[in-house]
This record gives C-alpha cells, sequence and structure tokens, in this order.
C-alpha cells in the first residue's frame, strides 16, 4: 500500500509537480464549533474542507454510536463535492495531531481509495516549512470518483468481545477514560473487558508527529501486539483510525470497530471493565 504518512516538504514538491495530491482540511475538536471557521482563516492552497460530524459519519444514535460509519453513496456525494477525482492522490490534515484526519484517511481507504495520506504534523508542519496559506472558502470543480465500501476490515460488537477474548483488542482512550476515572461524553465510563489500554496520543512525539515506524513497532511489540491483524476501538471510531494509522506503519494490520465505545456502554447487556485489568501484555 502506499505511504501513510508525507511531510510537508514532500508534499510541497509534489503540489509542484505533475500529479499534485487532492487536499482535505479535516480540522476538528469534540464537542467543539466546526472546524470550518478555522479553515476560512487559513488552510492549505487548494484545500477542500471536510465536516467530519456530518460527512465523515453517518447520524449519531445509541445503537451505533456517536460517529457511525456513512453510507457510502453519502460519502461518495460528499467526496465528489470535495472535488476527489478516480485515481487522484489525496493528503488529508488537521491542527491536532492527525486525530481528525486520520479519520477521513482511514474511511477513504475503506470506501476503495488507494492512495491517501496524512500530512505528518498537519498545518503546524506546513506553515513551520515557509508553507503559504489561503483564507477564505473556493469554488470546486465536483470530482468523478466511485467509491465502495469494505475495502477495510472492520468489527461489530460481538466481534470486538471475541478480539478481548481470544487476540488483542486495543482501547485507544486516553489511559484515564480507559481506567474508568472521567467520562465525559459516553453513557458509562470504563473499558471492555480484556481491551489493553494504549492511548493514541502515544504515537505522537513532542512535535506533534508520529513517531518513527521503528518506534512504533517497538511500541506496540511491548503491548503485546502480534504480527498480522489486531483490532482497535476508542470512544466513537475517530482516534481509532489514528492507531489504525500506527498499526499500518508498524506493520500490523488493524481490524477497527466503528462503533467503539459509544456502541457498546450504551447497551446495558454489555460488560464495562474499570482499573488497570489489562493496560499492558
Amino acid at each position: 500500500m502506499p505511504d501513510v504518512i508525507v511531510s510537508a516538504a514532500d508534499l510541497a514538491r509534489e503540489l509542484d509537480g505533475p500529479r499534485p495530491p487532492r487536499l482535505l482540511d479535516v480540522r476538528w475538536t469534540l464537542g467543539g464549533p466546526p472546524g470550518i471557521g478555522a479553515y476560512r482563516e487559513g488552510h492549505l492552497p487548494g484545500a477542500s474542507y471536510v465536516d467530519l460530524d456530518t460527512e465523515l459519519a453517518a447520524a449519531p444514535s445509541a445503537a451505533a454510536g456517536r460517529h457511525p460509519l456513512p453510507d457510502v453513496a453519502d460519502l461518495q456525494s460528499a467526496a465528489r463535492r470535495w472535488g476527489l477525482r478516480a485515481g487522484e492522490p489525496v493528503v488529508v490534515y488537521d491542527d491536532s495531531g492527525a486525530m481528525s484526519a486520520a479519520r477521513a484517511w482511514w474511511l477513504l481507504r475503506w470506501a476503495g481509495v488507494e492512495d491517501v495520506r496524512i500530512l505528518d504534523g498537519g498545518l503546524a508542519a506546513w506553515t513551520a516549512a515557509g508553507g503559504a496559506v489561503e483564507t477564505g472558502e473556493r469554488d470546486v470543480e465536483p470530482g468523478d470518483v466511485e467509491l465502495s465500501p469494505g475495502h477495510l476490515p472492520t468489527l461489530d460488537a460481538d466481534g470486538a468481545a471475541q478480539w478481548a477474548d481470544e487476540g488483542v483488542l486495543l482501547d485507544a482512550h486516553a489511559a484515564e477514560r480507559y481506567r474508568g476515572e472521567v467520562e465525559p461524553v459516553d453513557q458509562r465510563a470504563g473499558h471492555i473487558p480484556g481491551a489493553v489500554s494504549a492511548p493514541t496520543a502515544q504515537n505522537l512525539g513532542a512535535d506533534g508527529r508520529f513517531l518513527p515506524a521503528d518506534d512504533l513497532t517497538a511500541r506496540f511489540a511491548a503491548l503485546g501486539v502480534p504480527e498480522g491483524d489486531v483490532a482497535v476501538y476508542c470512544g466513537s471510531g475517530v482516534t481509532a483510525a489514528h492507531q489504525a494509522a500506527a498499526l499500518v506503519m508498524a506493520g500490523r494490520t488493524p481490524v477497527l470497530y466503528p462503533g467503539s465505545w459509544s456502541q457498546w456502554s450504551a447497551d446495558p447487556e454489555r460488560p464495562v471493565a474499570t482499573g488497570e485489568d489489562a493496560a499492558a501484555r
């Protein structure tokens, strides 16, 4: 598969080359205002704005979670509005360590777009490298991309429970949410019994960029992640995509549980664990 990430310097060269990638601005914060305001104030030249809540997810529900996978027809319509064309490379970015951009990376690959990469370090890395930004909004010529579902593996709640029992299921929450000490969003605090705590933020260095592949490989090996497939979830399937990106960089094959904790915790029949019972293996 193509590389997961691209540096600001390499992206600048590609944008000046014969096959420039389509740029998607996926700025978003949990519970915050939509990222369109920040996009209007300054974004990579030519980038289209992507709304995570409305374009990268279906409507939330207790049955499906806070960010269910969108219907592929709706995703295709959105992708064409962004200007995506068949066979065109895509680069996604945000301003939060790729925590939201990774959702677009994973979802587009799930829908069959093969060449999607994350701008490592996001907008900050771009401007630090001397990259220009533009303001306002822009008209985009509609694209013609064709999308279809299922190009990456996923799990439902029963599958997640089985992975926790028989394999390795990574919980990408912050450690305090995994332990059940706090739960600012979902109905119950804690984690899926048997899941291993693997906070997504630990995929990044202090500069907000992904750790080198060798460091990520060592990190997941220390958590008991075997070579091959590994399951992953988070609160609503957003930062789990970031974990999936890091796992791919570490040579693993992530299997994502899109409903994640928001779906699991809303079902009173599902058990909940707290504390450090599977913090490491």
